[in-house]
């Protein structure tokens, strides 16, 4: 990643398994990476007793790290969305609760999410939507709720491409980018480095930027430096 430019990066948990993991990455890298503790809606069923506890203390421990990656998923019939949403749920009172973004994903879920926001207490003051593929008209309303919005690599991909339009009407100043390594590779042009001789590598991303900014507009990737800086605090 340092290589191709890349200065830092957020490491994802996506269950309680991972957590440890990516503490000792987060460790061992300080100035590079940036931990995101979390339960992923396809895991939601896999938490044990008191793992709240657990996640809130991770995230006390270290003011750089965030809430992710969480949220809810209708393409999946299991975990319930029942389950899905009480841990959705738990974690965002949590990010509100230490002042934390967050990481959300929602596939096929939208009704549920704005449903699950309406009824909270209360809501982080940004979160970013990752590799976001809604409409611009769910887009406007999240942003009324303070969302930002990543795009990926993947959504280069010539069956995908309507998402660009959509993110040529976004704020610029709500986009950032993102790989979501090892999975939703770009093109295959753009894999200069792969995981296990075939995954999406977060090194990628230095191609996926420049094919961006190609797509968005000269210019357009100063900015979104500049809103990642802004967006994880650095």
């Amino acid at each position: 990643m340092r290589s191709v430019g890349i200065s830092g990066c957020v490491v994802n948990a996506t269950r309680e398994s991972d957590w440890e993991v990516v503490r000792e990455i987060a460790g061992k890298f300080p100035e590079f990476v940036h931990p995101a503790y979390g339960v992923h809606p396809w895991f939601a069923d896999t938490v044990e007793v008191d793992w709240e506890e657990r996640l809130r203390k991770l995230l006390s421990e270290d003011a750089r790290a965030s809430v992710g990656e969480i949220g809810i998923d209708g393409w999946v019939d299991s975990p319930r969305m029942d389950v899905q949403r009480e841990v959705f749920n738990k974690q965002v009172a949590i990010a509100v609760e230490l002042d934390r973004v967050m990481t959300v994903h929602c596939l096929k879920a939208w009704d549920e999410l704005f449903k699950l926001i309406d009824e909270t207490d209360a809501w982080p003051k940004k979160f970013l939507m990752h590799s976001f593929g809604g409409s611009i008209e769910i887009a406007e309303r999240l942003l009324q709720y303070g969302a930002w919005f990543s795009f990926s690599g993947y959504f280069l991909q010539t069956q995908k491409r309507k998402t660009l339009e959509v993110f040529n009407r976004l704020p610029i100043e709500r986009i950032l980018l993102e790989t979501d390594a090892p999975e939703m590779a770009p093109p295959q042009e753009l894999m200069n480095f792969l995981l296990d001789g075939e995954y999406n590598h977060p090194a990628n991303l230095g191609e996926i930027a420049v094919a961006f900014e190609t797509e968005m507009g000269v210019g357009i990737l100063e900015e979104v430096v500049e809103n990642s800086k802004l967006f994880w605090g650095l």
